[in-house]
């Protein structure tokens, strides 16, 4: 593979890179206010000399609940528990979404390995990428089949108690509300362009050869957002979105 730096992004290549970046950091922001409460709570339950439990994860439900209300594009959010992190349960999601009355509701899941029906969160991205590398993620879209069975995203970053990772603060966009606010500024560029993650996962397109929940092969996407500037790969121009771990290409022709 071989990827060549760029000279800096035009100027509608930054705009959408920045509007990008708008519109995701609000629902960032609301994945640091749980990452740091879940934190401090953690923390002090570990002061008090036992292990925390799921009644101790109560206590951040205001929070929760108030970043729904807050946040246009979240349509849950909560913190999902590392396996073995609770004394009273072997895994736990303590999460809240939004309902198609404008109210909120728990998610509810079957989280015993013993059962048939175990839901088995902790191969997915979101949960995945901030337990291995420490930074925050967004993945998919895919379908939710845990909390909402809509295409989603999922934005989320690692909580650590005492320096070890215990689980992840996220929260779920659903992927048209997602295309509604980029698409405009996609559409807009002069040369078909869409959206990838880290993994190479498109997010968004106005590129008919690249379809949302698609693959974009042969660019290392994680290093273009590690060196963070524009870049060439092969007839592909990519621009990271600075701060948001997502990735602009656009197709030179």
């Amino acid at each position: 593979m071989s990827l060549a730096t760029a000279a800096a992004g035009t100027a509608p290549e930054k705009a959408v890179a920045a509007g990008v970046r708008s519109a995701l950091e609000s629902v960032f922001d609301a994945v640091a206010a749980t990452r740091t409460d879940t934190a401090r709570l953690l923390d002090r339950v570990a002061a008090e000399g036992r292990h925390p439990a799921t009644v101790d994860l109560a206590a951040l439900r205001p929070g929760l609940h108030l970043r729904l209300a807050r946040h246009e594009l979240v349509s849950g959010v909560g913190f999902v528990a590392a396996p073995g992190l609770l004394g009273d349960v072997p895994a736990w999601l303590e999460w809240w979404q939004s309902d198609s009355e404008g109210g909120v509701r728990p998610l509810l899941l079957d989280l015993d390995p013993e059962q048939s029906a175990y839901a088995d969160y902790t191969h997915w991205d979101w949960f995945t990428i901030p337990r291995d590398t420490g930074e925050r993620a967004v993945a998919g879209p895919y379908v939710d089949y845990l909390c909402s069975d809509e295409y989603s995203l999922t934005l989320s970053a690692p909580v650590r108690m005492a320096g070890r990772f215990a689980g992840v603060a996220a929260a779920d966009v659903y992927l048209r509300h997602f295309e509604a606010a980029v698409m405009p500024m996609l559409r807009g560029l002069p040369a078909p362009a869409h959206l990838v993650n880290a993994r190479g996962r498109v997010t968004a397109s106005a590129d008919p050869a690249h379809l949302a929940g698609s693959l974009t092969k042969g660019p290392d996407f994680a290093a273009v957002l590690e060196h963070a500037r524009p870049e060439r790969f092969r007839d592909l121009r990519l621009v990271p979105c600075r701060d948001i771990p997502l990735v602009l290409v656009i197709a030179q022709g």
